[in-house]
């Protein structure tokens, strides 16, 4: 295998015999495959779609498939070749119907119409196969990319929200991908194409969570626990924490979040349920501690799943993208999920053990934050807030990410924190204080609520009078992990902000070349020091 798709990757260059993440060689390398064949999809799918002959199971199945070789997301070999052979028989039928309406050209075709479940393993389908390095590296920061579009897409997807203008251009980069005529700078073009799409798609999947839920309402979220037995939910997914609260409402058992699914319980339609109980532990990475502690049952959504622990292994479900050996997943049938088991199972299970006590605040999102609007402007023009730092993000388990903490404890007291994703835990029990009634710590939401970090942006700038953002009093020291973080970065780069610090290390898959492209358009800088990178963006 070879994967530096995270930024835990070995020795910041590339797992070679299994992932850092706890995946196995055997599904890197199938995950390589999977990607190839969905490039074979996008380039049969691009022509249905012009001959109006796609169809919404392609664009179901493309996010699906990108989706599951997310970091921590399917780690079974099973899943994958699942995937692989539904891609296959999706191809053949999407190429038959092309050329029953004579919408194919079988005279030219390039390489990856052509493979087939037979000369697959053939083929050299690995990160490594593109042998000019710059090349390599636009192509897999492009694919990255694409694979965060998918999970939010995925998100947006099972609400009932979909971009056909953002799926269409994921058939166009998949192909572009592996189109050996394009140069460096039409990747670069394609990258930044990428980022504006990764607004456009988290834009959607806003819609389509407020459409749904309500908008967030700031809301002190209980971090202790409650003396009923509990189902414990992780990942991202809404909905399924919706029907699981349906499904549990006066069965006696409650429900609490975790990680990601933090900021549900600042959602109208989710907080009003009395047994959403809070949030129990920290981020993804503390889990085989916390879901061993939790004593119940544990439902993993999406992505962020560490390869469990036996002792809690009979206790642990999946459902949508994410999977593990041996552990029950829960399928999706016509849009609904039957949780009894794991409600049945909760009943026979002690309650949580309790960890911490109190509460942390989170539903700062953009309606709720620019409806007042008013009063922060006002502690702008009296000096009472001096800069916004955004330290959006993803957390992980290496210890330089204590930075963010340390970082997070010296800013001055005249500076009031955005954040967004699982980052926010190295600093969000931390006693900040307020300013003038308005938290030090304003978090916006999951990952994907980083869109409601730029819109903040733009709406309190604009009314500061401010044209361009980064003339702002607002500054980006950015923490990475996975995918959907890359394409957050690639979103924010092409909405023009510059000067970004991007940690704790810099992606591998970024080649010396194409680094110094990010830095003489953007600035993209790597942090370093609190005291050095404090210094330069307090300016």
């Amino acid at each position: 295998m070879f994967c530096y798709q995270c930024e835990e990757t070995m020795n910041g260059e590339g797992c070679t015999k299994n992932g850092m993440c706890g995946k196995k060689g055997e599904v890197a390398d199938l995950q390589d495959d999977l990607i190839y064949v969905l490039k074979s999809v996008a380039f049969y799918n691009q022509k249905a779609r012009k001959a109006k002959l796609s169809e919404k199971s392609t664009d179901d199945f493309m996010l699906d498939a990108l989706f599951s070789t997310i970091t921590n997301t399917d780690f079974r070999a099973s899943g994958i070749q699942d995937r692989i052979d539904r891609g296959f028989a999706l191809r053949d039928e999407i190429r038959q119907k092309l050329l029953d309406n004579n919408a194919l050209d079988e005279n030219d075709l390039p390489e990856i119409a052509t493979v087939t479940p037979e000369n697959l393993k053939d083929r050299d389908t690995g990160i490594l196969a593109t042998e000019n390095e710059d090349i390599r590296s636009l192509r897999e920061l492009l694919i990255f990319g694409l694979k965060g579009i998918a999970a939010y897409g995925h998100h947006a997807m099972v609400l009932g929200q979909v971009n056909k203008k953002v799926l269409a251009f994921i058939e166009d980069a998949l192909v572009a991908t592996a189109d050996d005529s394009l140069t460096d700078k039409e990747l670069v073009a394609m990258v930044l194409r990428c980022g504006e799409k990764g607004f456009d798609v988290m834009a959607a999947l806003d819609q389509a969570n407020t459409t749904t839920f309500g908008n967030p309402e700031p809301t002190a979220v209980n971090i202790g626990t409650r003396d009923k037995p509990g189902i414990l939910v992780s990942g991202h997914d809404l909905k399924d924490l919706k029907q699981l609260l349906d499904q549990t409402e006066g069965t006696g058992v409650d429900v609490y979040t975790h990680g990601e699914m933090l900021p549900a319980n600042a959602y109208p339609e989710l907080k009003k349920y009395e047994h959403l109980a809070g949030n129990y532990g920290g981020s993804w990475w503390h889990q085989k501690q916390e879901f061993e502690s939790f004593n119940g049952p544990i439902l993993l959504t999406s992505n962020c799943l560490v390869p469990p622990k036996k002792t809690y292994l009979d206790r642990l479900y999946t459902t949508g993208s994410v999977g593990f050996d041996s552990v029950t997943h829960i399928l999706d049938e016509d849009g609904k999920k039957d949780f009894s088991a794991i409600i049945e199972q909760a009943k026979t299970c002690e309650p949580p053990v309790q960890l911490e006590e109190g509460t942390v605040m989170t539903g700062f999102a953009y309606s709720s934050v620019l409806t007042n609007a008013d009063k922060i402007v006002d502690a702008i023009k009296a000096g009472k807030i001096k800069k916004f730092i955004v330290m959006a993000g993803c957390d992980g388990r290496h210890k330089n990410r204590q930075y963010y903490t340390d970082f997070a404890e010296a800013l001055p007291k005249d500076t009031v924190i955005l954040t967004a994703g699982c980052a926010k835990y190295r600093y969000n029990k931390l006693d900040l204080g307020e300013i003038d009634g308005i938290p030090r710590v304003l978090d916006a939401g999951q990952c994907n609520d980083s869109f409601s970090l730029v819109i903040i942006a733009q709406g309190l700038m604009a009314r500061l009078g401010f044209e361009d953002v980064n003339d702002a009093p607002i500054s980006y020291n950015i923490a990475w992990y996975e995918q959907k973080a890359v394409l957050v970065l690639l979103t924010l780069l092409r909405l023009g902000i510059n000067d970004i610090t991007l940690g704790p290390t810099l992606p591998a898959f970024v080649s010396p070349n194409v680094l110094n492209v990010l830095v003489d358009k953007f600035n993209i800088t790597a942090n370093t020091t609190v005291e050095e990178d404090m210094e330069r963006l307090l300016k």
